[in-house]
């Protein structure tokens, strides 16, 4: 009897602490693209398609909470507790610049031309920075520097073509930005706090959680209804399809699972490997994949000639990586995964 080939994740290692942020470029014309990784060590990871390890960009001196590239993979731009966002060069891995904060930055977004840089954090405030003149104060959505845009920390900013961004926060409230006004086009509310926005630039949605809702919302509202769904467990992040558009992955901070469900809702899958809380979750640019961010302590052997030979656990991060398709050869996957 022949069993549908069995998904063997690939294990991307390095970090040592939660994994809390997943966010992958665009697909280059070869094919390949990037995925950089955020964690509470404060080391961000550049990795290339296949989840080899390219390099950490050092400098902060907190959680990093964010971090987001560049639409031509240049750049990569970083939100960390330490109370700044900085801007790094991908190639160098040095940071360009770094823009106080009287707070944690919990989110990022950089403009399809690298031109400008929205922030949002625990300020419950959103900036928008012009690097091409760094030293120059930010300006402040709303208006000015003592208008809060949420009544709650942002947990997200995203930037939508040229003039639109959009943010999400604690108070459960979406709100689409005028770039040009600094003022709001429209919002949306949710019943419950929003835990992750994402934006699928592929199919041109916002895909939300909140609750036990994920809510997957065109970019510009008016274009068209949200697709709301209920899910029996509360997800911390979610990722829709960018190709098929006819699935999406989930992680939750309630058990070590990632999870796939149809449009309609039904689990269709459940991916067992991580030893703690799914943090975050996300398709890469051709679907090929979906990666997830974890982390735990795992059992250490003791070894007396060891620094610390009392240390019986060890913490780590972990980023895991899962075929769509199991059995593909596709990247370091080379058809092996036969579920014998």
């Amino acid at each position: 009897m022949s069993y549908p080939p069995k998904s063997v994740p690939l294990v991307a290692p390095g970090h040592t602490r939660p994994v809390t942020h997943l966010s992958f470029s665009l697909q280059d014309d070869d094919g390949s693209y990037l995925l950089v990784s955020s964690c509470k060590d404060g080391n961000p990871m550049l990795r290339d398609w296949t989840g080899d390890w390219i390099g950490t960009f050092i400098g902060h001196k907190g959680a990093v909470w964010c971090t987001k590239l560049s639409q031509d993979s240049s750049k990569a731009a970083s939100g960390s507790a330490d109370f700044t966002a900085k801007i790094w060069d991908t190639y160098s891995g040095k940071y360009l610049h770094s823009f106080p904060h009287n707070h944690i930055v919990r989110s990022v977004a950089m403009s399809p031309t690298a031109s400008h840089l929205l922030t949002g954090g625990q300020e419950k405030k959103v900036r928008i920075f012009d690097l091409n003149r760094s030293d120059a104060a930010p300006d402040f959505l709303g208006g000015d520097s003592n208008n809060l845009c949420h009544d709650g920390t942002v947990k997200s900013v995203v930037w939508i073509g040229e003039y639109t961004g959009v943010s999400a926060g604690d108070d459960g409230w979406v709100k689409w930005w005028d770039l040009r006004t600094r003022q709001t086009v429209t919002t949306l509310k949710f019943p419950s706090a929003i835990t992750s926005m994402e934006l699928s630039p592929q199919t041109h949605r916002l895909v939300v959680t909140s609750g036990k809702t994920v809510s997957f919302i065109m970019e510009s509202p008016s274009s068209g209804p949200a697709h709301n769904l209920e899910l029996a467990y509360s997800p911390s992040s979610a990722s829709l399809h960018p190709v098929l558009q006819d699935r999406f992955v989930t992680g939750s901070l309630g058990d070590e699972w990632v999870r796939v469900h149809g449009m309609d809702g039904e689990e269709r899958e459940v991916l067992k490997g991580h030893h703690g809380p799914v943090h975050c979750v996300g398709f890469s640019p051709d679907g090929e994949l979906y990666a997830s961010g974890s982390g735990a302590f795992l059992d250490y052997p003791i070894n007396p000639l060891c620094l610390y030979p009392d240390v019986t656990m060890l913490f780590v991060g972990t980023i895991r990586l899962w075929q769509t398709t199991p059995g593909k050869t596709y990247g370091l996957w080379q058809g092996q995964a036969n579920g014998n």
